[in-house]
Order: structure tokens, then sequence, then C-alpha cells
């Protein structure tokens, strides 16, 4: 068991989170009951994640994808005011860290698919630093990256194959990071792995010869807040249960 502010407080502190210019708040984003003894994570606050954590008896959530953010006109109405409506309902806290777990070097969405797909990392690349670098242990063909990809996230990849090169250097960053392909470019990649992909990202892999793999953003960004959760678990001593709210974007 721990109280809401300190996990908080060491949450914030795990994940160097004041350190990100992001697009909305990090951290608490609805308060709930004081003390926490069961944590359900899951990569996006949504209504039927809310109400299956609910049903769990979570007395906190922590998310990639919180409630809140930039450009919102701020009125609690419609789909807000029903997730809003079940949190207050349970008091139920709800955490959310967005760039801050893309980022982090070991519980982080990035860090984790690279262990995933078993790419040795030694760089970052792109704006804040949240894009990775890494090598596999052998060079790949694209058939095979694809085929690992398909086996690892449960879902085939968009490609654009590039120039067929061998891929022996990988630049990735999870989600909706297409805009990082021209820096992994420039950072020497071979391929590039993100979550969606954008009408310029295709000319530019036939146009460099970098292969570019659009693999999903939930799929790709599975693996940090359940890692997290597991790490915070163990940590305070929490009963924790990851929950996977199907999404095929």
């Amino acid at each position: 068991m721990i109280h809401r502010d300190e996990f908080g407080v060491q949450v914030h502190a795990l994940l160097e989170a004041d350190r990100f210019r992001d697009y909305g708040p990090n951290g608490l984003q609805v308060e709930g009951r004081p003390e926490i003894r069961k944590l359900v994570s899951g990569v996006t606050a949504s209504l039927a994640l809310i109400e299956a954590a609910a049903r769990a008896g979570a007395d906190a959530i922590l998310v990639h994808h919180g409630l809140f953010w930039r450009g919102q006109d701020g009125r609690v109405t419609g789909w807000m005011k029903r997730r809003l409506q079940v949190l207050l309902a349970h008091e139920i806290n709800l955490f959310a860290y967005h760039l801050p777990l893309d980022a982090h070097p070991q519980w982080g969405n990035n860090a984790q698919l690279g262990q995933k797909l078993k790419l040795s990392i030694d760089g970052r690349f792109g704006e804040q630093d949240l894009g990775f670098l890494g090598t596999p242990a052998q060079p790949l063909t694209v058939a095979a990256l694809t085929a690992l990809l398909q086996y690892r996230l449960g879902r085939a990849p968009v490609v654009v194959e590039g120039d067929g090169r061998p891929i022996r250097r990988v630049a990735w960053c999870t989600g909706g990071a297409q805009g990082y392909f021209e820096a992994a470019i420039a950072a020497g990649a071979d391929a590039f792995l993100t979550g969606e992909i954008s009408e310029p990202q295709a000319h530019y892999a036939r146009e460099t010869g970098v292969a570019y793999f659009a693999c999903g953003h939930h799929a790709t960004e599975r693996f940090g807040a359940a890692a997290l959760g597991a790490h915070l678990a163990e940590r305070f001593g929490l009963e924790h249960q990851f929950i996977d709210i199907d999404n095929p974007a």
C-alpha cells in the first residue's frame, strides 16, 4: 500500500517527467481515494479501460494516454463526462505519463519495444531524444523484420521497403512518430519503425532507400505501461493488473 501523493512523487521522479515539453499534464490527472493497494495499467484512459478497472477493484489507473490534452475546450460533456463519472464514482486515481513513458530507458515504450525485438540499444535521436537507435543480433532482410514485427505485435505492419538493403541499424519511436523519419534517416538508419504513416513518408522511403514500418499506434505502445506498472507494484507492494483494450489504430 502507498499513499496517492507519495506514489505520484515517486513515479514523477522515476520518469523525470518535469524535463519534457509535452502535449498535456503528466502525473495525477484525476484524484481518487488516498490509499493505493491495487494498480491497473493500460494504454489509454478510455471508458472501456476505466470500467474494466472499476470492476477489477482498482484504486489507481496508470496510462500512457490520459484525459487532458492541449487544445481541448475544457467542457465536461459527452465522452469526457462519462469517463470522469466512472472515475469519480469509484474514487479511482488516474495517473498519465505521455512522453516520459516513451523515453524512459528501461520501462518506457521504446525501450520495451526494443527488448521485444531483441535490438541492442546504442543511441537516441530526434526531438527530446525520444527516438531510439539499435542493432539486431545479425542483419535482417525487410521480410524477416516484417515477420518479426507481426509475431511480436500480433498484426502485420504497413511496409515501404526502401531499396531492400540489409537492415543493420534500426531507428524506432512508438506511436504517432512518423515525423521522426527524416531524423532517423539522418542518424544512419536502414529501417525506421513507428506506429503510423502519413503521405510523405512513403516517398522518403523510396527516395532514400530506408525501409519504413508502420506497426500500429496502440500495438507499439502496449508494453511501457504494463512494464512500469509491474515494476511499481513490486517496488511498493501493490497488486497489479494490465488491461489491454484492443484498438485497430
